[in-house]
């Protein structure tokens, strides 16, 4: 059955010209039904031409089409493939958190492209004029639905379809690697019987021969490394040596190059026939390759892939391994759920992985079964190889999921509560009973029937009743005299910036220390915070970091954290100068950007709870950990266009702030060595910000003891209008204090008094707490006659 028989107007959009067996037999439910539709089929069987099918049927009935990938890698791989769609005049626009969201480009998409955490967020946020584009969904696919049963990210999946259904009633169609209960996501789902599909193994285009091969497993895990290194490369030399590919993956990115490197002196020794370096033409390709390493080991017909490789060299990688040129490729898991690279043997060398955030962990059941379903290559092979390489006293384990697979189970239980604020927070729950509506849209509530016992399903109301209490009696719920239920704004502010409740807990309880006054916040409060948040509470130290934790946080009050909290801790106090040691650069990145969502979100407990010169400090804590400059030079990374490397060249020639980038003007910008159309943009950058003047007026220079005198001082905002908060002191102690949007001039009024004191020093201060500009402050002393 060819593409365009089907559907003339979009064979352009497939990257095939005939639909398979398995295609076949969906096709029905997909093009001629509305209802939902769930299938499970063995990968590689071609699934995505499912998603594509009811992608096109939507745009087809002039409908916009949801696609929710399970990684953000993947989001930029179907941006990349469905340029097809792009060609056919359909847009495709992809949303995650690392992109700025375009509102007018999502609204107006064809095909959205998310992932289930990014889409959660949006659907909290659905009814404000940013992400409504989230109500008007025709149909959302599910790629690989089986994430369910993952750790923490499967309930984010869960109640973000449930709340989804809610919003707008899209059709779903869920898409899935072989798993035992598809039934149980079908009714889930409310998928009739006609459009379930469980296409077993012999839909398989590749027979899988799987199994385990243990190792013997040493004292050292260095050591155990190259020990299942070598017991990979067993596994793999027979299908080298027939032209065979293998496909290896590890654990990390920096393992795919240690592999590799090891790999290609271990096939030398063996004499395995591999490599072109006699070939001149690809010597030549090889050269397009922007990694050194990656470019001598293709030669050899050895690499590897993994996420922090540049593009290029991701693509050229994978085409080469297409062709036949690279024979070995080492990767992590990213590769397993995204692009199509079948091989002859798949060897999984590491089921465990060390995770910044969670310390050493087994690796998911889903992602082994999504790795050995690589081994096959159509077209080329009657049969597949996938091996497990693990510790003997593992290998039953594994057995059994080899033979047995692994079912789809719900893990909403384990963070019942923070989805229960979330809930509430929007409105959509306000008492009991909607709780148990809520609940009965959910995976959880369909697994909880199919078994009881093991989801403690005869006491769920009690459940919902000792959770809606603790959430009471910890600060995120209110309950009305009528039994309703209410968020807080602790509750609101935990669901809107993603919060773990803890965590949010701990912020507020940092908030209640912080409003006491002026000067009782600084940084290390702030960065202390972050490094004891639950989101972290897995992070582990190393035994050769812990000399690297130590001297970063020589001199510091960190005595009394454990060791993973001492790791953060000394990870973001070097970043924020810029000086992060060698040993913790590994995790460094992840617990970056992890630190500095948390600090915008302690930002705004501190705005709604303390004052805006909290939230302004937590602004420029925010923005140091990210560029990793001065505290006095912060201000700069305000201005567009300005990181470290820019703030650094500036700060050293005395242009610390964007009111000296305005003193210095374009001249003065180049001479402190950045080139003139970048000095040109950066002194347009600092015209943008506010800036201000304080005029003092009549403002007394001494006052007899027991008067008073009242006093005006007028701040002008000469600068772009801003956010402000606006706090006077006396002595250091807090006597005004307000927020406005500073547009042109605000007047405070100063009270000047004759105190018991021999002179009165008055501070006016101002902050931005949405940038990271450092408040200005200008004093008076008053002496006391």
């Amino acid at each position: 059955m060819e593409v365009a028989e089907v559907l003339p107007e979009f064979a352009d959009a497939f990257a095939f010209s005939e639909f398979n067996r398995m295609q076949r037999e969906a096709l029905p439910a997909l093009l001629e039904s509305e209802a939902n539709v769930v299938a499970s089929a063995p990968t590689a069987s071609g699934k995505t031409a499912l998603a594509e099918l009811a992608i096109c049927k939507a745009l087809a009935d002039g409908g916009t089409a949801l696609f929710i990938a399970p990684l953000r890698a993947l989001t930029n791989e179907k941006e990349d493939d469905w340029d097809r769609f792009e060609e056919l005049g359909y847009s495709v626009y992809v949303v995650t958190g690392e992109r700025e969201l375009n509102s007018r480009r999502a609204r107006h998409a064809d095909i959205l492209v998310m992932t289930p955490e990014k889409l959660d967020s949006a659907t909290r946020k659905h009814d404000s004029r940013r992400y409504d584009f989230v109500t008007d969904i025709d149909v959302c696919v599910i790629d690989e639905v089986h994430l369910l049963d993952a750790d923490r990210r499967g309930s984010v999946l869960e109640v973000t379809i449930s709340r989804l259904r809610r919003l707008c009633d899209p059709r779903v169609v869920a898409l899935s690697a072989t798993m035992p209960n598809v039934s149980d996501v079908a009714a889930w789902l409310d998928a009739p019987d006609e459009t379930t599909f469980e296409f077993g193994e012999e839909y398989r285009p590749v027979e899988l021969n799987a199994g385990v091969k243990t190792y013997t497993h040493g004292e050292n895990s260095f050591a155990d490394k190259y020990r299942r290194l070598y017991r990979a490369l067993d596994l793999a030399e027979p299908h080298l040596r027939e032209d065979g590919q293998a496909l290896v993956f590890v654990s990390s990115r920096q393992d795919t190059v240690r592999a590799a490197e090891k790999a290609r002196d271990e096939i030398a020794e063996r004499d395995v026939p591999m490599g072109a370096r006699g070939d001149y033409d690809f010597h030549t390709e090889s050269k397009e390759l922007d990694n050194d390493t990656l470019r001598n080991s293709v030669l050899d017909g050895v690499a590897f892939h993994h996420a922090g490789l540049s593009k290029n060299d991701r693509d050229l990688v994978e085409e080469w391994f297409k062709e036949g040129i690279v024979e070995l490729l080492f990767s992590t898991s990213t590769l397993a759920w995204g692009v199509n690279l079948p091989a002859r043997c798949v060897v999984i060398r590491d089921t465990k992985l060390h995770d910044p955030l969670e310390g050493e962990v087994d690796m998911s059941p889903l992602d082994v079964l999504q790795m050995l379903g690589r081994a096959g290559r159509p077209g080329y092979d009657d049969v597949g190889y996938g091996w497990v390489v693990c510790d003997g006293a593992e290998a039953d384990k594994y057995r059994r999921l080899l033979r047995d697979g692994k079912e789809i189970e719900s893990r909403l239980a384990e963070s019942l509560q923070t989805h229960l604020n979330a809930e509430i927070a929007m409105g959509t729950i306000t008492d009991l009973e909607d709780v148990m509506d809520w609940l009965e849209t959910t995976f959880y509530y369909v697994r909880g029937q199919s078994r009881p016992e093991d989801y403690d399903f005869p006491n769920l109301r009690q459940r919902v009743r000792d959770c809606l209490e603790e959430l009471v009696d910890r600060g995120f719920v209110e309950t009305g005299a009528d039994l309703s239920i209410e968020a807080t704004p602790r509750g609101v502010l935990a669901s809107k910036y993603y919060l773990r409740l803890p965590t949010a807990a701990a912020f507020a309880e940092l908030c209640d220390r912080a409003a006491d006054g002026p000067g009782t916040l600084e940084m290390d409060d702030i960065l202390t915070a972050v490094a004891t948040a639950d989101e972290f509470d897995s992070v582990s130290a190393r035994q050769d970091e812990r000399d690297a934790i130590d001297a970063v946080l020589v001199g510091t009050d960190a005595g009394d954290l454990d060791a993973g909290q001492r790791k953060v801790l000394a990870i973001l106090r070097s970043s924020a100068s810029g000086t992060t040691p060698a040993e913790l650069r590994s995790d460094a990145w992840v617990i970056q950007r992890n630190a500095t969502r948390l600090v915008s979100a302690l930002g705004a407990f501190l705005d709604r709870f303390v004052g805006p010169h909290a939230a302004n400090l937590a602004r420029r804590t925010e923005a140091r950990i990210e560029n990793g400059v001065a505290e006095d030079a912060v201000g700069l990374t305000a201005i567009d266009g300005v990181a470290a490397g820019r703030a650094s060249k500036l700060a050293k020639e005395g242009v610390s702030t964007p009111g000296d980038v305005l003193d210095a003007d374009i001249d003065g910008i180049v001479g402190a060595g950045l080139g003139d159309g970048v000095a040109e943009r950066i002194y347009e950058g600092a015209q943008s910000l506010p800036s201000v003047e304080f005029s003092w007026g009549a403002f007394p220079e001494s006052i007899e003891a027991g008067e008073n005198e009242v006093c005006e001082v007028t701040i002008r905002n000469i600068g772009e209008p801003a956010r402000a908060g606006i706090r006077v002191t006396v002595n250091g102690v807090e006597m005004t204090s307000t927020s406005t949007y500073l547009r042109d001039t605000e007047t405070v009024p100063v009270g000047v008094f004759g105190a018991d004191a021999d002179e009165l020093e008055f501070t006016v201060s101002v902050a931005f707490p949405e940038e990271p500009l450092v408040p200005v402050e200008e004093t008076r002393t008053v002496r006391v006659r």
